[in-house]
């Protein structure tokens, strides 16, 4: 079963007393501070006071789930910031605290008075990730930046698909995602360096360079072959055999032999031992030369059998192979449950909403799932007081239509 959870309220974890003011909307951001979150880190979600994170919007059957997985832990203080008493209370707020992420357009947060010269005049230790599209400085600056912008610039797409057909898009918040885990490092850098005596620092942090970073060597390789990287599908061009083999009851299965002796595994497996010694699959290299061959022997093999017939060739051969799942199937797995990889947390809407749990696992600081994503506003008078103000100035700014509170 997958293992229910308890929200830990007064849980204690690593970032605890490291305060985070999380300004950006949509993806790369709350990507950025759940990592925070999730580590102890209390993380105020300054959302607009009307309307609110964009990605509550997000709905499925009337369920804001991606708010509900990627606002958990953190605290919602909600603001009118065309207001001069909001703008205040940010101010306030941010002299207060470690780190803030904003993802406006380049020279937005300065319009607004909250520039990073501005900042670190009143809080010098201050982190100031700034979240963009193209970057803070070059030509393409100025550009809107959502990630299927440059999952398309940066190469991805180009390399990813079938090439008889057109590039493919992944179909889901790639570009972010990465964006996110690559800010939530570049924090824990900064924070160390203000731990030792050092100043704060901004962070530019645009959504096109950390997904080039994690495409591989292809600006290389290009300087050397010459060559574009190839739509291949699930096929490697580094390695073979390497791919998704269709069995005989209509599942998948993958198979990836990056290293010699897991692809002789493979041809004993398939019952092809000569394969080890014929010249066209003798090395990877010449594998790769001949992958059509190479896959149409492992594929012949699989097509023949069922999965669970195939999957105990492979494992009392110790392949590496493993079934291509769909998420119910991911849901079910023992592995998956066992190890609490995707955990049940209750859930004042819906009862209860599956999540991943946090990652990556400490032994001796583990993260902790402390509190469920707030509802707009559910902080304000919280997070208010906790930066010293009084309850008429709290009413006020909520009298002023300046604040929201739930």
């Amino acid at each position: 079963m997958i293992p229910h959870i308890e929200f830990q309220p007064e849980a204690s974890a690593p970032l605890d007393g490291i305060r985070v003011v999380d300004l950006s909307r949509l993806v790369a951001g709350n990507m950025l501070s759940l990592q925070l979150a999730d580590q102890g880190a209390e993380v105020i979600k300054v959302e607009d006071s009307r309307t609110g994170d964009p990605l509550r919007a997000w709905r499925v059957k009337g369920q804001s789930l991606h708010w509900k997985v990627y606002a958990r832990n953190k605290k919602s203080l909600a603001l009118n910031l065309r207001t001069a008493v909001a703008r205040d209370a940010l101010m306030d707020l941010l002299t207060a605290s470690n780190v803030l992420i904003e993802n406006y357009r380049p020279g937005t947060l300065e319009e607004m008075g909250f520039g990073p010269e501005t900042l670190h005049e009143r809080n010098p230790g201050l982190i100031i990730v700034r979240i963009t599209g193209f970057g803070q400085d070059g030509p393409y600056r100025d550009r809107p930046g959502f990630g299927t912008l440059v999952e398309a610039m940066s190469g991805f797409a180009a390399k990813n698909g079938y090439g008889d057909r057109p590039p493919v898009l992944p179909p889901l918040a790639l570009a972010d995602m990465v964006a996110g885990l690559y800010g939530a490092y570049a924090v824990m850098i900064a924070l160390r360096v203000v731990e030792r005596g050092g100043k704060g620092q901004v962070i530019d942090l645009p959504l096109l360079d950390p997904i080039i970073s994690i495409l591989g060597p292809d600006a290389a390789i290009y300087r050397v072959s010459g060559e574009r990287p190839q739509r291949t599908g699930s096929r490697s061009l580094t390695t073979s055999p390497r791919n998704v083999y269709a069995t005989k009851d209509g599942r998948n299965i993958a198979i990836s032999a990056s290293i010699q002796a897991m692809a002789e595994r493979v041809f004993r497996a398939i019952g092809c031992p000569e394969m080890i010694d014929d010249p066209r699959f003798r090395t990877n290299t010449d594998r790769v030369r001949h992958i059509d061959e190479c896959d149409g022997a492992v594929a012949a093999f699989i097509a023949e059998r069922t999965l669970d017939e195939a999957m105990a060739v492979f494992s009392a051969a110790e392949v590496t192979a493993t079934p291509v799942y769909e998420i119910d199937q991911l849901v079910a797995d023992e592995h998956i449950q066992a190890r609490g990889v995707i955990v049940e947390a209750p859930d004042a809407e819906a009862g209860s909403v599956l999540m991943h749990n946090v990652i990556p696992r400490l032994s001796e600081t583990p993260g902790k799932l402390r509190r469920p994503a707030p509802a707009l506003g559910e902080h304000t008078r919280e997070v208010l007081k906790a930066i010293g103000y009084s309850e008429a100035q709290i009413a006020a700014l909520i009298e002023e239509r300046a604040a929201k509170a739930s």
